[in-house]
């Protein structure tokens, strides 16, 4: 393993984004730990990050870090040895450009604990079903006895930190997103195994409508790979890829839904999920797992928090969280896993636009929805005619908040109804992410 202790030793660092999720608190002990000399800033104020500043306050490294919070500071891109900028910044922000411009090289977390880690490093990328795939391949080596951790886009864990931890022969599993495998572009790096589960519009806010630009930032989980490498493309994702990158070098391998033979028996619901198994039992058999394993571990695995997950049973009535359904195919792969002929769910949605088109989804609702509970967000407002015009399909309620909307929800199910929290839009406005989201709504429904 190069050392990276050396490395950091002393190093001035500006941390561009301390965030909420615990992974730049993660990245900024670390840091500290490791010597160098840290300015954290932040465009949030620090009562909204207090929670985080409590946790660094207390470290014995905590003179070593500055914090610049409720704005940033132009000088704090000059005459600094490194910039590492949290995922959601805009690779075009002024202060990236700023300190480009300085030649101060800009590094993201997750892509800088790669370039120190010398075990395999497994990455797992798609618009839907990456979590999903990145715990179930996770599940599956620690069943087998591998020595491996987790890390990526996973709240509360920082990446980077793993480095005081990891042993050579480690293997890391990765979750990454569009705005992390930048990071890996900048670097010209790639997993030693990658998994590019789908291809979907999202994120357009972010990438200006621009398709490409999403598609060639995810994409740099496979650019560099070499020839000893793998890429397991999911059955959806294949053409699009196929098509724009003629000259991939590692072995390129198809997963479809199919390859689980009907004996595979999931407890999570859903034909996405078998699409999702399939992604995490190639990655498997690369790696010369056993199939009696790795089917025991994908039929026993009960999912990830907030996807789709059953959080209770009131009254014969099922409530579901599917918080991370940011997308209209998600909720639709949602709508279908659940509904059936019998229009059975009372779906609460909304939330802010991303520029996504909404189309399908609109047309899908009537099919399986009795009843729709809109929560306030400039995506609502752009779906709110539509949905109107659909009344004598199924009900419609406009909620003030989450609360009135489980509420109205549970007052107008019945047994064998299903409550689905299925957002289909971003959770900025009304929450902190979706994570907060998730859970506000998981103590709703607890106290019911």
């Amino acid at each position: 393993m190069n050392n990276w202790k050396e490395y950091f030793k002393g190093k001035k660092i500006t941390l561009l984004g301390l965030g909420l999720l615990g992974r730049g608190l993660g990245d900024a002990k670390f840091l500290a730990e490791a010597g160098a000399e840290i300015i954290v800033t932040d465009l949030k104020t620090a009562e909204q990050l207090q929670d985080s500043l409590r946790e660094l306050k207390n470290l014995k490294t905590f003179k070593h870090i500055t914090f610049h919070l409720g704005g940033h500071k132009i000088e704090d891109f000059k005459n600094r040895d490194m910039v590492i900028k949290a995922a959601g910044v805009q690779i075009d922000s002024p202060f990236v450009l700023e300190a480009r411009k300085n030649k101060i090289p800009v590094k993201m977390s997750t892509a800088l604990f790669a370039e120190f880690f010398d075990g395999t490093v497994i990455g797992i990328t798609g618009t839907r079903g990456k979590s999903t795939v990145t715990a179930m391949i996770f599940e599956i080596l620690k069943k087998a006895g591998k020595v491996v951790f987790l890390g990526g886009n996973v709240k509360g864990i920082s990446t980077l930190a793993h480095l005081k931890d990891v042993e050579k022969d480690e293997i890391a599993v990765l979750e990454l997103d569009s705005w992390q495998l930048q990071g890996f572009g900048e670097m010209k790096k790639s997993s030693h195994i990658a998994v590019f589960t789908t291809f979907m519009q999202d994120h357009l806010n972010y990438y200006s409508g621009d398709m490409n630009k999403y598609l060639d930032d995810k994409a740099n989980i496979f650019k560099y790979q070499k020839k000893s490498d793998f890429l397991i493309v999911g059955e959806q994702a294949e053409k699009i890829i196929k098509e724009k990158y003629k000259d991939i070098k590692s072995k390129i391998i198809v997963a479809k839904q199919d390859d689980l033979s009907s004996e595979w028996k999931l407890k999570i619901p859903g034909e996405h999920n078998r699409y999702n198994a399939a992604c995490a039992l190639a990655v498997a058999k690369i790696l010369g797992i056993q199939e009696k394993i790795i089917k025991e571990t994908l039929e026993n695995f009960n999912g990830v928090p907030g996807r789709l997950e059953l959080i209770r049973e009131v009254n014969g009535v099922k409530i579901y969280n599917d918080t991370t359904a940011t997308t209209p195919q998600a909720t639709i792969a949602a709508l279908k896993a659940l509904g059936h002929k019998s229009k059975n769910i009372l779906l609460i949605m909304g939330g802010a636009d991303k520029g996504i088109d909404m189309s399908e989804l609109l047309e899908e609702i009537p099919n399986y929805c009795k009843e729709v509970l809109l929560l306030p967000g400039t995506g609502t407002e752009k779906i709110r005619p539509k949905i109107k015009d659909q009344r004598l399909k199924m009900s419609l309620v406009e909620a003030k908040n989450l609360k009135e909307a489980m509420e109205e929800a549970m007052k107008n199910a019945e047994e064998g109804d299903v409550i689905l929290f299925s957002p289909a839009f971003a959770s900025f406005g009304m929450f902190k992410n979706e994570f907060d989201r998730g859970d506000q709504f998981d103590t709703l429904v607890k106290n019911l």
